[in-house]
């Protein structure tokens, strides 16, 4: 073999790989045909010699090192591209036998480039980033990321020493990706991607579609395969239909419980084995998780995450986390996951200036950076952007069996102007502060999880006016299932914190939200967010001595309760912690012991008793969003600060609601009522159990033919002090006709007879 034969070709290359900056490698490193046979060309850095080996590991040739830097090449007559061949390399301390990357084909195919590239890839993550995969059989990892505009992208890891000369990746010009199969690398191997960008700045990056991601502070991605479908647990998913109870726990994993030894993280098993009962046993028909995609920081909670793909690490593995969902399920709870797609962290392994340009964020920071959180606005007009996030929607769905998104921040994705002031964002192309991409992007994710998901739910933190939030796209809304009810929220909280003797002049605090009840359809939210920041605990939020706290609180999770609209309470509120919310300890679960009293006991018992109740009282549930599903029967008693109305189930059954707000007893008190029947209370929060004052309606009680509040007949009740009771109709009573009535008719009959 003569040195001129290769020296223009060879010569081309060799700088360029040997440098690091070569964009075709398999176009010369591998397997390629020649006019007898084939030549095979191998880049391997310090090598001293290398020998062509087949598949039972005989010999074939000798390579010849036409390139101190490591360059071998071989040539061999009367062999076709599909030989099947491996390397024997001998360096200075060893001699291996390895696979050659470069003679196996790419998985990214004609039709996989055109559809990411017009954002029509319903699951990206199919294809991109790391994938278990035999082919040729040989096992290995197929590895691809977008980058369309870097000079090179290796893989790099521990299978490689880090050396990102080693395995240069593919590039597919038309979509902008690159893509390798790596022979014999394992599960469990971390690995990133190593980017020469636009300016020629090396860049070490995660991988944005990694299914699994190392502990903080390492931030590796780790190879693990893309899980396998979950099948749809179809009792879960009918369970998000709006005519059944969805009563929420929300849980930080990370502080619901912890070790008691060390204050360690229970595991993502411990918690299916200690969350999942206490749940299931309290009455929540549902868990929200706090995110669980891969985050840096512990005091982001998860709402800063640097790979959506890839549950977190501090509770474990990813099966682990399908072990929790899988065990939910089999205790008939659904799985909401909070879903961040607003904004990302600017974590330089992450996806900020990924390639060197502004790849998933925008270039300019009046489009692309959020001030108050420090972090970046992705791009939804990139179709690319897009395919990425909306599969990611699917992927939690089909792949861990999640049963609804809760879709974080909302109001600032469909805002341009969203906590910024005037000269700080950038107007829409039709001049207006909305986002259109986002808005876009937000229904297209949303009429996929409606097309695909069998039954998968959406739900909005919007805390806005926007309109149609919850209405289908068809009709010109965003297409989500649910959203969070903020004013409802805001409004009853600051109606609750005042003093019971002022209540009576903030009375349309707790009635306005009736105004736009069925302009959506909402969810009445007591989150983590109104636990934080200096905001105390709901407790703390109640006026009054210590009795009055309590009452308060059981009184208003009553009100909650009765009224329309699903269920959202976070965790440590089901049994009114008292300190604020700290994501780096246990809740205080001592407080159900001794020194808690049974004051925190009351509570847990209230609400516990609520889910129950609610969950087998159609009426409580089945119309939230038809006006046929709610009366009031005592709206403007502010005086009293009483209010009391009336939920109704599709087939007329129905459940009377009263709230006493002032620490006063309030016998024979009136209330108008539809029907002449017979009544009992079914639940009264100042009861004894609840550590209340036991002011109750013990024995039954029947409506009498009394009119009040524009209806014929009324209750003659007692409400206990800082109360919320709830009454049903036990039997219908017969209404004997008036005495009047009858009289008149007589004397119509006289009359005739004297005619």
């Amino acid at each position: 073999m003569q040195d001129s034969t290769y020296s223009l070709q060879d010569s081309t290359f060799i700088e360029q790989l040997s440098s690091g900056y070569c964009k075709d490698p398999f176009s010369y490193l591998g397997i390629h045909a020649i006019e007898n046979g084939v030549i095979i060309r191998a880049f391997l850095p310090t090598a001293i010699s290398c020998q062509v080996i087949n598949s039972k590991g005989k010999i074939i040739s000798a390579m010849t090192k036409i390139d101190d830097r490591g360059f071998f090449v071989a040539e061999l007559i009367g062999k076709k591209t599909d030989f099947s061949y491996r390397l024997l390399v001998q360096y200075a301390d060893a001699t291996v036998d390895i696979e050659d990357p470069y003679r196996f084909k790419t998985h990214i195919q004609e039709l996989d480039n055109w559809l990411f590239a017009e954002g029509k890839q319903l699951r990206p993550y199919e294809k991109l980033g790391a994938h278990l995969v035999t082919q040729n059989d040989v096992g290995g990892v197929h590895f691809s990321v977008w980058a369309p505009n870097a000079q090179r992208v290796s893989v790099v890891g521990d299978f490689n020493h880090w050396n990102g000369l080693v395995h240069s990746m593919r590039f597919h010009p038309d979509s902008g990706l690159w893509d390798i199969f790596i022979p014999n690398v394992k599960k469990g191997a971390c690995y990133k991607f190593e980017v020469l960008d636009r300016n020629g700045v090396l860049r070490l990056k995660s991988d944005p579609y990694a299914f699994a991601s190392q502990f903080r502070p390492e931030t590796a991605s780790i190879v693990s395969g893309l899980p396998s479908i979950v099948p749809v647990e179809k009792t879960c998913r009918n369970a998000n239909a709006a005519d059944k109870p969805i009563s929420i726990y929300e849980v930080h994993l990370g502080s619901w419980r912890r070790n008691i030894e060390n204050n360690y993280w229970l595991s993502y098993e411990e918690l299916a084995n200690e969350l999942i009962p206490y749940v299931k046993d309290m009455g929540f028909t549902h868990i929200e998780l706090l995110p669980v995609s891969e985050f840096p920081f512990d005091g982001s909670w998860g709402y800063q995450t640097t790979g959506v793909y890839s549950p977190t690490s501090r509770f474990g593995s990813p099966e682990g986390l399908r072990y929790f969902i899988e065990k939910a399920h089999e205790k008939g709870i659904g799985v909401i996951l909070d879903w961040v797609v607003g904004h990302f962290p600017v974590d330089e392994h992450g996806l900020v200036y990924f390639d060197g340009t502004h790849l998933y964020e925008h270039s300019d920071p009046k489009e692309g950076y959020h001030k108050d959180w420090n972090t970046l606005i992705f791009n939804y007009g990139r179709n690319e952007v897009n395919n990425y996030l909306s599969g990611n929607a699917l992927y939690w769905i089909e792949r861990f069996g999640i049963d609804a998104l809760r879709v974080d921040a909302v109001a600032s994705m469909i805002y341009r102007d969203y906590s910024r002031s005037d000269g700080e964002w950038i107007p829409n192309r039709y001049g207006g502060r909305e986002n259109l991409e986002a808005i876009e992007f937000l229904r297209h994710t949303n009429n996929i999880l409606r097309d695909e998901s069998q039954g998968g739910a959406s739900i909005a933190e919007e805390s806005t006016s926007f309109a149609g939030v919850s209405h289908p796209t068809e009709h010109g809304g965003l297409g989500f299932n649910y959203k969070w009810n903020m004013g409802w929220m805001n409004d009853t909280l600051r109606y609750m914190q005042k003093d019971p003797v002022h209540r009576r002049y903030h009375h349309n605090l707790m009635t306005f939200g009736m105004t736009y009840q069925y302009s959506e359809q909402f969810v009445l939210p007591l989150s983590h967010d109104e636990v934080v920041h200096g905001k105390g605990s709901l407790l703390n939020k109640m006026p009054g001595d210590c009795w009055q706290k309590f009452a308060n609180l059981r009184a208003y999770y009553g009100y909650m309760w009765g009224y329309p609209g699903k269920k959202l309470l976070f965790m440590g509120n089901e049994f009114a912690q008292g300190k604020e919310w700290n994501f780096e300890e246990s809740l205080d679960w001592y407080l159900l012991g001794e020194e808690g009293g049974e004051w925190h006991k009351g509570v847990l018992g209230w609400v516990k008793a609520l889910n129950h109740l609610y969950t087998q009282t159609p009426a409580l549930f089945e119309q939230d969003y038809s006006p046929e599903g709610f009366e009031w029967l005592v709206v403007d008693d502010h005086d009293n600060s009483v209010f009391a109305f009336e939920r109704k189930a599709k087939n007329g059954d129905s459940i009377i609601v009263v709230s006493n707000f002032t620490p006063v007893v309030r016998e024979n008190y009136r209330i108008g009522v539809n029907e002449f029947a017979e009544y009992k209370e079914v639940l009264n929060s100042d009861l004894t159990c609840y550590c209340g004052s036991n002011v109750s309606n013990v024995e039954k009680f029947a409506s009498e033919e009394i009119s009040s509040h524009g209806k014929a007949y009324s209750l003659n009740i007692t409400l206990p002090p800082l109360s919320t009771l709830f009454i049903t109709k036990v039997k219908n009573i017969e209404a004997k006709p008036k005495a009047r009535a009858k009289t008149k008719v007589v004397k119509k009959a006289v009359k005739k007879k004297t005619k």
